[in-house]
C-alpha cells in the first residue's frame, strides 16, 4: 500500500511538472506567434498610412489642376487651344521617357503585377510598380488634367498604392517575417481605392471581385486593417465626406425597375463598346513608326476635346464629377442628347493618348449623363431621375470593368443611399450580361494581358499564365 502511495505521488509530481513544461512551451509558442503576427502587420499599417497621405495630396493636386483648367477656360478660353496639345504631349513624353508602364489607368498593371508576383518575375513586377512609377503617374496625370483631359485619379491611385505597398515590402530586413508579395500588392490596391473614393467596402469588394486569385481568408486581416487605416487617414485630412453626397431618391415609382433595366442595357453596351474602341485605337497606334505621328495624334485629340468644350458644352472636359453633382443635386436634371456622346468620346481621346490617367470617374460621369438623358425622355420626377443617374453610373462602369458588385457598392457608398441597393445591383448584373454581347472580357483584362505579353515576350510564358489568358490576344 505504501509503495502504491509513493508511486502515485511520484506520478502526480511528474504529471504536474510535465504540465508546467507544456504550459511554458505553449505560452512561448503563443507569444512567438503573436510577435510574428504583429511584425507581419506593421508593414501593412505603415504602407496604409503612407497610401492615405499620398492619396490626399494627389486628390488636392488633381482638383487644383482641374480648377486651373476651368479658370483658363472662363477667362481666356482660346488659350487652351495652345495649352491643351502641349499638356497632352508632355504627359505622353513623361511616360514614354521615364516609365512606360505608368501610362493609362494603372489597374491593369496592378492585376498583371499580382499574377507575376513570383521570385522568377520580381524584376518584371518592378517595371509595373515602383517609386518611379508613382512619381511619373502623378505628374503625367496632373499635366493631362490641366490640359482638359477626360481622365480620373482613382485608377492611378490604385497603382500608386500598389507601388507603395511593394516598396515597403522590399525595404523589410531579411530577418523580418516573410510576407506574400501578392497579398501585399492586392491589399495595397484595395487601400488605394478606399482612399481615392472614401469607400472602404468598395475597396474590399474590388479586391475580392477583380484582383484576388487567393482565398480571402489568407489575408483578410491585413486587407481590412489596410483599408481602414488608408481610409481613416484620408478622412482625417479631408473630412468625413461622401464622394457625391446625398441625392434625393424617395417616393420612387413602382415601375422604376423597368427604367433601371433599360438604362443598364444601354450603359452596359456603351461601356463595352467604348472599351473596344479604345483597344482598337491602341492597336492602330501601335503601327505608328515615327514620333511625329504620335505628336499629330495627340494634338488632334486635344483640339477635339477643347473644341467641343469651347463651342458646344464645357462638360466635354475633365473627370466629370461636376456633371454628376449637377444632375443629382440641382434642378437641371436632364442632359441634352449629345452630352452622353461627349462623355464617351472624351475618355477615348484622352486615354488613348498614352499619358497617365484613369477611366473610373469618366465612366461614372458617362453613365450619369446617359441616365439623366433617358430620364428626360420620359420626364421623370427628381427622385426617379436620380435613381436612373445612379443606375447609369453602375451600368457604364460595369460595362468597362465587368465588376457589377464593385460598381454597385462604390456608387452606394458614394451616396449613402442604402434603400436602392437592389436597384443598383440589378443595374450591375444586367449591364454585365449585355456587355458580353460586345466582348467576353473586360477592358482591364485585355490590357493586363497586353502588359504581360510585353513583359514576358523575351521569356517563355509559364503554363498557368497561358491557361489564364486563353482566348485573349494582344491589343
Amino acid at each position: 500500500m505504501r509503495v502504491i502511495f509513493v508511486l502515485s505521488f511520484i506520478a502526480m509530481a511528474l504529471i504536474h511538472r510535465l504540465r508546467a513544461r507544456l504550459k511554458s512551451s505553449f505560452d512561448s509558442i503563443r507569444n512567438e506567434k503573436l510577435k510574428q503576427n504583429l511584425l507581419q502587420a506593421v508593414p501593412f499599417w505603415v504602407a496604409s498610412l503612407a497610401t492615405g497621405l499620398i492619396a490626399v495630396l494627389y486628390t488636392k493636386l488633381f482638383a487644383f489642376a482641374e480648377h486651373g483648367t476651368t479658370f483658363v477656360f472662363h477667362h481666356c478660353g482660346p488659350l487652351l487651344f495652345v495649352i491643351s496639345p502641349l499638356c497632352f504631349i508632355l504627359s505622353w513624353w513623361l511616360v514614354k521617357r521615364f516609365a512606360p508602364y505608368a501610362r493609362g489607368s494603372g489597374i491593369p498593371q496592378v492585376i498583371a503585377a499580382i499574377e507575376l508576383s513570383t521570385p522568377r518575375y520580381k524584376d518584371k513586377v518592378g517595371k509595373l510598380l515602383s517609386l518611379r512609377i508613382l512619381v511619373v503617374k502623378i505628374v503625367s496625370s496632373l499635366v493631362m488634367a490641366f490640359g482638359g483631359g477626360v481622365i480620373g485619379r482613382e485608377g492611378p491611385t490604385i497603382q500608386i498604392a500598389g507601388s507603395v505597398f511593394r516598396k515597403i515590402n522590399q525595404w523589410l530586413p531579411k530577418s523580418w517575417p516573410k510576407i506574400s508579395r501578392r497579398n501585399m500588392i492586392m491589399t495595397g490596391a484595395a487601400a488605394g481605392l478606399a482612399a481615392a473614393f472614401n469607400t472602404p467596402l468598395g475597396g474590399i469588394v474590388f479586391a475580392v471581385e477583380e484582383l484576388t486569385k487567393t482565398h480571402i481568408s489568407y489575408f483578410k486581416t491585413a486587407l481590412f486593417s489596410a483599408v481602414i487605416i488608408a481610409g481613416l487617414t484620408a478622412q482625417g485630412l479631408l473630412g468625413p465626406y461622401l464622394y457625391l453626397g446625398y441625392p434625393d431618391i424617395g417616393r420612387l415609382s413602382g415601375t422604376i425597375f423597368l427604367g433601371v433595366a433599360l438604362v443598364a442595357v444601354m450603359t452596359g453596351l456603351l461601356g463595352a463598346m467604348m472599351s473596344r474602341l479604345m483597344l482598337y485605337l491602341f492597336a492602330w497606334k501601335g503601327k505608328f513608326r515615327f514620333n511625329y505621328q504620335h505628336l499629330l495624334y495627340l494634338a488632334i485629340c486635344s483640339w477635339i476635346v477643347i473644341g467641343v468644350a469651347y463651342f458646344v458644352n464645357e462638360n466635354m472636359m475633365g473627370s466629370g464629377k461636376e456633371l454628376m453633382t449637377t444632375v443629382l443635386f440641382t434642378h437641371d436634371k436632364y442632359s441634352p442628347w449629345y452630352v452622353p456622346l461627349m462623355r464617351v468620346a472624351g475618355p477615348v481621346l484622352s486615354f488613348t493618348s498614352g499619358g497617365a490617367g484613369g477611366v473610373f470617374a469618366p465612366a461614372l460621369s458617362a453613365g450619369a449623363s446617359i441616365g439623366s438623358t433617358m430620364a428626360g425622355w420620359f420626364r421623370l420626377s427628381d427622385a426617379n431621375t436620380n435613381l436612373l443617374v445612379l443606375s447609369g453610373m453602375v451600368g457604364f462602369l460595369t460595362g468597362v470593368t465587368r465588376t457589377p458588385f464593385t460598381s454597385a457598392i462604390l456608387v452606394l457608398e458614394m451616396t449613402d443611399r442604402h434603400n436602392v441597393i437592389f436597384h443598383l445591383m440589378l443595374a450591375g448584373m444586367v449591364a454585365s450580361l449585355v456587355a458580353l454581347v460586345v466582348d467576353r472580357h473586360s477592358f482591364y483584362e485585355r490590357l493586363k494581358y497586353q502588359y504581360m505579353h510585353d513583359l514576358l515576350k523575351e521569356d517563355p510564358v509559364p503554363e498557368p499564365v497561358k491557361e489564364q489568358n486563353t482566348g485573349l490576344s494582344p491589343v
